[in-house]
Protein backbone atom coordinates (compact mmCIF):
# COMPACT_ATOMS: atom_id res chain seq x y z
CA UNK A 1 0.00 0.00 0.00
CA UNK A 2 1.20 3.48 -0.90
CA UNK A 3 0.34 6.22 1.62
CA UNK A 4 1.31 9.87 1.14
CA UNK A 5 1.26 12.77 3.57
CA UNK A 6 0.59 16.23 2.15
CA UNK A 7 0.24 19.74 3.54
CA UNK A 8 1.90 23.09 3.99
CA UNK A 9 5.09 23.95 5.83
CA UNK A 10 5.16 23.17 9.55
CA UNK A 11 2.09 20.94 9.48
CA UNK A 12 3.78 18.14 11.43
CA UNK A 13 3.96 15.50 8.70
CA UNK A 14 7.44 14.20 9.56
CA UNK A 15 6.61 13.68 13.23
CA UNK A 16 3.45 11.75 12.40
CA UNK A 17 5.12 9.65 9.70
CA UNK A 18 7.59 8.33 12.26
CA UNK A 19 4.82 7.63 14.78
CA UNK A 20 2.75 5.84 12.14
CA UNK A 21 5.70 3.71 11.03
CA UNK A 22 6.19 2.39 14.57
CA UNK A 23 2.46 1.82 15.01
CA UNK A 24 2.16 -0.20 11.80
CA UNK A 25 5.31 -2.19 12.56
CA UNK A 26 3.85 -3.04 15.96
CA UNK A 27 0.92 -4.53 14.02
CA UNK A 28 3.38 -6.81 12.21
CA UNK A 29 3.48 -4.86 8.95
CA UNK A 30 6.62 -4.09 6.95
CA UNK A 31 6.96 -0.36 6.39
CA UNK A 32 9.41 2.00 4.74
CA UNK A 33 9.28 5.78 5.04
CA UNK A 34 10.67 8.19 2.50
CA UNK A 35 10.34 11.77 1.30
CA UNK A 36 10.17 14.03 -1.73
CA UNK A 37 12.11 15.51 -3.24
CA UNK A 38 14.68 12.91 -2.21
CA UNK A 39 14.51 9.39 -0.89
CA UNK A 40 17.50 8.13 -2.89
CA UNK A 41 20.94 9.69 -3.42
CA UNK A 42 20.33 10.98 -6.94
CA UNK A 43 17.02 12.58 -5.94
CA UNK A 44 18.55 14.06 -2.78
CA UNK A 45 21.15 15.74 -4.99
CA UNK A 46 18.38 17.25 -7.10
CA UNK A 47 16.66 18.35 -3.86
CA UNK A 48 19.72 20.41 -3.00
CA UNK A 49 19.54 22.18 -6.36
CA UNK A 50 15.83 22.93 -5.88
CA UNK A 51 16.12 24.18 -2.32
CA UNK A 52 19.35 26.14 -2.64
CA UNK A 53 18.62 28.12 -5.81
CA UNK A 54 16.05 30.59 -7.06
CA UNK A 55 14.82 28.96 -10.26
CA UNK A 56 12.18 29.40 -12.94
CA UNK A 57 8.84 27.69 -12.12
CA UNK A 58 9.00 25.39 -15.17
CA UNK A 59 12.60 24.47 -14.34
CA UNK A 60 11.44 23.76 -10.79
CA UNK A 61 8.65 21.55 -12.13
CA UNK A 62 11.02 19.55 -14.30
CA UNK A 63 13.55 19.10 -11.50
CA UNK A 64 10.85 17.78 -9.18
CA UNK A 65 9.75 15.38 -11.90
CA UNK A 66 13.32 14.17 -12.44
CA UNK A 67 13.81 13.61 -8.71
CA UNK A 68 10.46 11.80 -8.54
CA UNK A 69 11.42 9.49 -11.40
CA UNK A 70 14.64 8.47 -9.64
CA UNK A 71 12.80 8.00 -6.35
CA UNK A 72 10.00 5.99 -7.92
CA UNK A 73 12.09 3.53 -9.92
CA UNK A 74 14.79 3.04 -7.28
CA UNK A 75 12.80 2.96 -4.04
CA UNK A 76 9.02 3.26 -4.20
CA UNK A 77 8.24 0.72 -6.92
CA UNK A 78 10.63 -1.98 -5.59
CA UNK A 79 9.16 -1.62 -2.09
CA UNK A 80 5.56 -1.82 -3.34
CA UNK A 81 6.42 -4.81 -5.54
CA UNK A 82 7.83 -6.52 -2.43
CA UNK A 83 4.51 -6.03 -0.63
CA UNK A 84 5.71 -3.35 1.77
CA UNK A 85 3.75 -0.34 2.95
CA UNK A 86 5.37 2.84 1.65
CA UNK A 87 4.74 6.09 3.54
CA UNK A 88 5.99 9.13 1.64
CA UNK A 89 6.27 12.71 2.86
CA UNK A 90 4.93 14.48 -0.25
CA UNK A 91 4.43 13.10 -3.75
CA UNK A 92 2.78 14.21 -7.00
CA UNK A 93 0.11 16.31 -5.24
CA UNK A 94 2.79 18.66 -3.92
CA UNK A 95 3.88 19.40 -7.49
CA UNK A 96 0.29 19.94 -8.59
CA UNK A 97 -0.30 22.42 -5.76
CA UNK A 98 3.06 24.22 -5.48
CA UNK A 99 4.03 24.36 -9.15
CA UNK A 100 0.76 23.72 -10.99
CA UNK A 101 -1.47 26.03 -8.96
CA UNK A 102 0.63 28.43 -6.88
CA UNK A 103 3.48 28.92 -9.38
CA UNK A 104 0.88 29.01 -12.23
CA UNK A 105 2.64 26.39 -14.35
CA UNK A 106 -0.73 24.72 -14.91
CA UNK A 107 -2.29 21.65 -13.32
CA UNK A 108 -2.67 19.78 -16.61
CA UNK A 109 0.98 20.28 -17.56
CA UNK A 110 2.25 19.16 -14.15
CA UNK A 111 -0.06 16.14 -14.12
CA UNK A 112 0.91 15.07 -17.63
CA UNK A 113 4.64 15.31 -16.95
CA UNK A 114 4.38 13.41 -13.68
CA UNK A 115 2.04 10.69 -14.91
CA UNK A 116 4.67 9.85 -17.49
CA UNK A 117 7.61 9.73 -15.09
CA UNK A 118 5.80 7.55 -12.52
CA UNK A 119 3.88 5.35 -14.96
CA UNK A 120 0.48 6.71 -13.86
CA UNK A 121 0.82 5.36 -10.32
CA UNK A 122 -1.26 7.11 -7.66
CA UNK A 123 -1.16 6.78 -3.87
CA UNK A 124 -3.77 4.49 -2.37
CA UNK A 125 -4.35 6.98 0.42
CA UNK A 126 -3.35 10.62 0.89
CA UNK A 127 -3.57 12.28 4.30
CA UNK A 128 -3.83 16.05 3.99
CA UNK A 129 -2.64 17.96 7.06
CA UNK A 130 -4.83 21.06 7.05
CA UNK A 131 -3.34 23.92 9.05
CA UNK A 132 -3.51 27.70 9.16
CA UNK A 133 -0.26 28.79 7.46
CA UNK A 134 0.46 31.34 10.17
CA UNK A 135 0.59 28.53 12.74
CA UNK A 136 2.71 26.38 10.42
CA UNK A 137 5.24 29.13 9.75
CA UNK A 138 5.49 29.87 13.47
CA UNK A 139 6.30 26.20 14.07
CA UNK A 140 8.95 26.30 11.34
CA UNK A 141 10.60 29.35 12.90
CA UNK A 142 10.92 27.49 16.21
CA UNK A 143 12.73 24.52 14.69
CA UNK A 144 16.44 24.24 15.32
CA UNK A 145 17.24 23.92 11.63
CA UNK A 146 17.92 26.10 8.62
CA UNK A 147 14.88 27.41 6.76
CA UNK A 148 14.66 26.59 3.05
CA UNK A 149 13.43 28.99 0.38
CA UNK A 150 9.88 27.58 0.56
CA UNK A 151 9.72 28.26 4.30
CA UNK A 152 10.74 31.86 3.52
CA UNK A 153 7.97 32.48 0.98
CA UNK A 154 5.32 35.12 1.80
CA UNK A 155 2.24 34.38 3.86
CA UNK A 156 0.19 34.94 0.70
CA UNK A 157 2.13 32.13 -1.00
CA UNK A 158 1.36 29.74 1.86
CA UNK A 159 -2.30 30.75 1.92
CA UNK A 160 -2.47 29.85 -1.78
CA UNK A 161 -0.85 26.48 -1.00
CA UNK A 162 -3.54 25.70 1.57
CA UNK A 163 -6.28 26.79 -0.83
CA UNK A 164 -4.73 24.64 -3.58
CA UNK A 165 -4.71 21.54 -1.39
CA UNK A 166 -8.31 22.11 -0.37
CA UNK A 167 -9.34 22.40 -4.02
CA UNK A 168 -7.42 19.25 -4.87
CA UNK A 169 -8.93 17.31 -1.98
CA UNK A 170 -12.38 17.84 -3.45
CA UNK A 171 -11.41 16.07 -6.69
CA UNK A 172 -9.42 13.14 -5.22
CA UNK A 173 -11.35 10.42 -3.42
CA UNK A 174 -8.13 9.14 -1.85
CA UNK A 175 -7.67 12.43 0.06
CA UNK A 176 -8.54 12.44 3.77
CA UNK A 177 -8.33 15.77 5.58
CA UNK A 178 -7.16 15.96 9.18
CA UNK A 179 -7.00 18.90 11.55
CA UNK A 180 -3.26 19.45 12.01
CA UNK A 181 -3.76 22.24 14.56
CA UNK A 182 -4.43 19.67 17.28
CA UNK A 183 -1.83 18.24 19.66
CA UNK A 184 0.56 15.51 18.45
CA UNK A 185 -1.46 12.92 20.36
CA UNK A 186 -4.77 14.07 18.89
CA UNK A 187 -3.39 14.12 15.34
CA UNK A 188 -2.02 10.61 15.86
CA UNK A 189 -5.49 9.43 16.93
CA UNK A 190 -6.97 10.89 13.76
CA UNK A 191 -4.41 9.06 11.61
CA UNK A 192 -4.80 5.71 13.37
CA UNK A 193 -8.55 6.00 12.92
CA UNK A 194 -7.98 6.57 9.19
CA UNK A 195 -5.77 3.46 9.08
CA UNK A 196 -8.60 1.42 10.59
CA UNK A 197 -11.32 2.87 8.37
CA UNK A 198 -9.14 2.33 5.27
CA UNK A 199 -8.47 -1.28 6.22
CA UNK A 200 -4.72 -0.84 6.60
CA UNK A 201 -5.07 -2.36 10.08
CA UNK A 202 -7.94 -4.19 11.72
Amino acid sequence: MFITFEGGEGAGKTTQINILKKYLEDQGLEVIITREPGGVTSAENIRAVIFDNEIDPITETMLYAAARREHYIKKIKPALDAGKIVICDRFIDSSIVYQGIVRSVGVDLVENINKYVINNIEPDLTIFFDLDPEIGLKRVSLRNEQMNRFDKESLDFHLKVRKGYKLLSKTRNRFVLIDASKSIEEVTKQIINIMKISGVVK
